[in-house]
């Protein structure tokens, strides 16, 4: 059967979605979870958003709207350095996981850094037998009054703890998206990486189902947590295409070169590689007035490292040349990137799936981004960029100077890369598409 739009109709499902929420960070996780449970919803399907930790912070309609946070950041982690606090009164647990609460204690949060909280992600995998066990009957218990699932969906792995309690109590599947993972236990402090890896290869057997974003990740985490690869399906991530695609006019006001960045201010994600490589190009001035243009999440423990990058701009007598952008809403990160003719987020570490691509090239920019982790595999499927030699020096540079030098070549990248985009990785596809692995053997 079809539906009014034309694709297939799936039975009706009603789904649960577990997602940790981050406070005052935009989190890729989040926006994924957030179209996926709006679009379910859309299509005609029963789709529960519950946060976890901290409030959820999105730039389009909050689908968990009116449902409580389980596991409040600020309980979590009492439970975990307070022995005594694990029989609090509710009436004090609830108080301290009040969202204007945790919304405060979200600026601390920025500043933590994976190491600093390996004790209590080893406490989170062991599940029941951890000391956030109170958390999950919690939850178990509130999630019983709701109407039953056909599956509970928990946003990544490190979730995998709660997974045996969830599925003795509601009678139901669990799935499990994975995205990410590797790159943040890799993190840890030996003292917790390996037990955490460990830990997760044990929890992962209590999961009926993976969704990986790609096949890269599908066969990174296959490998990893030592799953049958029958139990890992590829769903790619989408968004919500509405705005993206409008027309430039046809004969838009000549402006300068522009040179972009959108994601966390970081040096995980490379923004100091793209600051020397502009810094470089400007030099050679082989494109006049080239510009540089940065965009995306900049929280209180990115500043100190944004404002460096700043510093070695000025010096390079460019600030005149560059601009800030952090934090945007919907409508200006639109606006940012089709400001652009180039985009690129040079990623130091093995990046899972850049949602930033998919945003880019919805708006009609190519991107260049380095020969390695998924990077090479978005390209090949979009045919919306190129790629680059991250340990050749001066191969960012290279590679964005030819594109900015063949505007033609430039302009069909990017619009091939956005039909593919609409076609593939808009918020509706990636409905369609875990529907179907849902209802698949």
């Amino acid at each position: 059967m079809v539906d009014a739009a034309g694709g297939l109709q799936h039975p009706h499902m009603n789904l649960i979605q577990l997602t940790p929420g981050t406070g005052g960070m935009y989190c890729g996780n989040c926006l994924r979870d957030n179209a996926l449970v709006a679009e379910l919803r859309k299509l005609g399907h029963e789709a529960l958003m519950v946060p976890l930790y901290l409030p959820l912070k999105l730039d389009e309609p909050d689908q968990s709207a009116g449902t409580p946070i389980f596991f409040g950041g600020i309980n979590v982690y009492l439970e975990q350095k307070l022995p005594l606090y694990r029989s609090a009164p509710n009436w004090l647990r609830n108080v301290l996981s009040s969202p204007s609460l945790l919304a405060r204690a979200a600026g601390h949060s920025a500043k933590t850094k994976p190491e600093d909280v390996g004790d209590i992600l080893i406490s989170m995998l062991k599940g029941e037998e951890g000391r956030q066990s109170r958390e999950i009957d919690e939850l178990a218990a509130w999630l019983k009054t709701q109407p039953k699932p056909d599956a509970v969906c928990l946003s990544n792995a490190l979730l995998l703890g709660m997974a045996r309690r969830l599925k003795q109590r509601l009678k139901t599947r669990i799935v499990c998206f994975i995205q990410g993972e590797d790159a943040y236990l890799d993190s840890l402090t030996p003292t917790y990486r390996e037990p955490a890896w460990q830990l997760l290869r044990m929890k992962a057997a209590e999961a009926d189902l993976f969704i990986a974003p790609n096949q890269y990740y599908a066969a990174v985490m296959t490998e990893r947590l030592s799953l049958p690869p029958a139990r890992v399906k590829v769903v790619p991530d989408g968004i919500r295409l509405e705005g993206y695609a409008n027309q430039k006019p046809p004969n838009p006001e000549p402006r300068p070169p522009t040179l972009g960045f959108f994601g966390r201010m970081c040096p995980e994600k490379g923004l100091h590689l793209l600051v020397d490589a502009f810094i470089q190009l400007r030099r050679r001035g082989r494109v006049p007035d080239l510009r540089l243009k940065v965009g995306g999440g900049c929280g209180p423990g990115d500043e100190p490292f944004v404002s460096r990058l700043r510093h070695q701009l000025a010096e390079a007598g460019l600030t005149e040349a560059m601009s800030f952008h952090p934090n945007l809403d919907r409508c200006g990160k639109i606006a940012f990137l089709q400001s652009l003719d180039v985009f690129s987020v040079p990623a130091t570490y093995p990046e899972s799936f850049g949602t930033y691509l998919v945003e880019a090239l919805a708006a009609g920019v190519p991107v260049v981004q380095p020969r390695f982790a998924s990077f090479p595999e978005f390209v090949q499927t979009t045919g919306g960029g190129v790629l680059y030699e991250p340990e050749m020096p001066g191969a960012l540079a290279e590679s964005i100077e030819e594109l900015l030098s063949s505007p033609g070549r430039a302009r069909a990248l990017g619009q091939s890369g956005q039909r593919v985009v609409h076609q593939t990785f808009s918020a509706e596809a990636m409905a369609r598409t875990m529907l179907e692995r849902l209802q698949s053997p």
